[in-house]
């Protein structure tokens, strides 16, 4: 063990790719760590000025805004990190500037049209709609192009390794933002509903997209000088369209819970569980730090050639996801019922739920960024099969569990099927590439 620590120091230290991907992904940690604190403070305070019935609706429909803009970029955002560093290695300055170029229209155009229908939908089906739900769905919409734009230029930033471009506007100014304007209605005496919050957030999702388009702009412009651009705009919608569905998987798989649970119980109780879910969820910011950092590097080690590597530089990602995230784990249920406490007495009812979904995220961490694995190395279709069914029975797991077992079905349901996912993804990766991807394997 000493000797391993040894050695992941001085890779660290050093300026070799996995040097510097190691200390991209603890810059991505500490920023998560940074923007998970405000995030959280920031639903502490949402859900005690407003309660828990008022956040319950905020938090349903801040769901869907994940879902619609998760779709809107057509799997571009991913599929500009494994590009991007791609045509880099490669010198392949046009096809650069026409992914760049293709990939924001694309999703500007493809979000607005997403926004556009939804509204459409909304008033069309609005006396089969919840009168509290309906005006904060339709105030939520409106940011649905920047929430979209954020998403892409972030993954654009990570394409780069620009890790501080990537992630402070989505991960610390947005959630600032929210607090910030929240807090001046606050103290000009408006009323703290689920409409304010909405109203407070599609303000501050727009200022964060433009923000960031001011800043990473000159900084592309600077990479990338004027020329002509090559565009393959089908083989980069056909590339993206698995990781499309793929993502679209992934979203159910995390939000089925919620979307369901809205069907059979009150906003007050889709309050407690976001809560014990967001608490719980801070374990994955570790996944998400190692990912950030080091996604762009198995792509450009697939293109060198260079399968060792790549082998090494996969094995300590799975070191750097696990042993931290299992740290937070224990953490974080140390301390549950005190945090859940902060949102409310009531909320620390859902102290159970997090011991249930701790299960299922420990596991997922076993295996390191799997996902990502297949997604820089032309395996999407697997990688969205493998979500597609851990997504269905998700879906089947959470109608089966929650009528008769409420938050505690819900919890059930989504930790079994990250497990499921989680073992899918280590068989295909091992059968299929030959990689043996888990924590504790030599």
């Amino acid at each position: 063990m000493r000797a391993k620590l040894s050695s992941l120091i001085s890779s660290l230290r050093g300026e070799t790719d996995e040097g510097v991907a190691g200390r991209n992904a603890i810059f991505a940690f500490l920023i998560r760590i940074c923007s998970a604190g405000l995030a959280y403070l920031s639903q502490i305070i949402l859900a005690r000025w407003m309660g828990s019935y008022e956040y319950g609706i905020f938090a349903y429909v801040w769901v869907w805004l994940l879902i619609l803009g998760g779709l809107s970029t057509l799997g571009l955002n991913t599929a500009v990190i494994r590009f991007i560093p791609e045509y880099i290695e490669k010198a392949d300055m046009a096809r650069l500037r026409g992914i760049i170029f293709q990939s924001r229209l694309i999703t500007l155009v493809t979000a607005t049209l997403l926004m556009c229908i939804s509204l459409a939908l909304l008033l069309l089906l609005k006396d089969h709609v919840e009168n509290y739900v309906f005006l904060p769905a339709i105030l939520v919409l409106i940011c649905l192009p920047a929430y979209a734009l954020t998403d892409l230029h972030d993954s654009m930033a990570r394409g780069y390794s620009w890790m501080n471009l990537a992630l402070v506007p989505p991960f610390l100014l947005r959630p600032l933002l929210i607090l910030g304007v929240m807090a001046v209605l606050y103290v000009n005496g408006y009323e703290m509903s689920a409409v304010t919050a909405i109203t407070a957030a599609v303000i501050a999702t727009w200022l964060t997209s433009l923000i960031q388009i001011i800043i990473l702009h000159p900084r592309m412009r600077q990479e990338v000088p004027k020329g002509d651009r090559h565009n393959e705009t089908k083989f980069w919608l056909a590339t993206a369209f698995p990781i499309l569905l793929m993502e679209s998987f992934v979203l159910f798989l995390q939000n089925t819970d919620v979307l369901v649970l809205s069907r059979y119980h009150p906003p007050s109780d889709i309050a407690i569980y976001f809560a014990a879910l967001k608490t719980i969820n801070l374990i994955t910011f570790v996944h998400f730090a190692v990912s950030n950092a080091v996604a762009n590097r198995f792509s450009a080690y697939e293109a060198r050639g260079d399968r060792k590597l790549l082998a090494s530089i996969i094995r300590r990602s799975v070191t750097w996801t696990f042993w931290p995230s299992l740290a937070a784990a224990i953490g974080l249920l140390i301390m549950g019922k005190p945090l859940l406490w902060l949102f409310g007495p009531e909320f620390t009812t859902a102290y159970p739920v997090m011991f249930i979904l701790a299960i299922g995220l420990v596991i997922k961490s076993m295996f390191g960024p799997a996902e990502y694995v297949l997604n820089m190395l032309g395996e999407q279709k697997l990688c969205a099969a493998v979500l597609f069914v851990a997504a269905v029975i998700n879906i089947i797991l959470n109608f089966m569990l929650i009528p008769p077992y409420g938050l505690l079905g819900a919890a059930s349901a989504t930790s079994l099927s990250l497990t499921l996912a989680a073992v899918l993804f280590f068989l295909v990766i091992k059968l299929r590439l030959k990689i043996t991807i888990f924590a504790f394997s030599n």
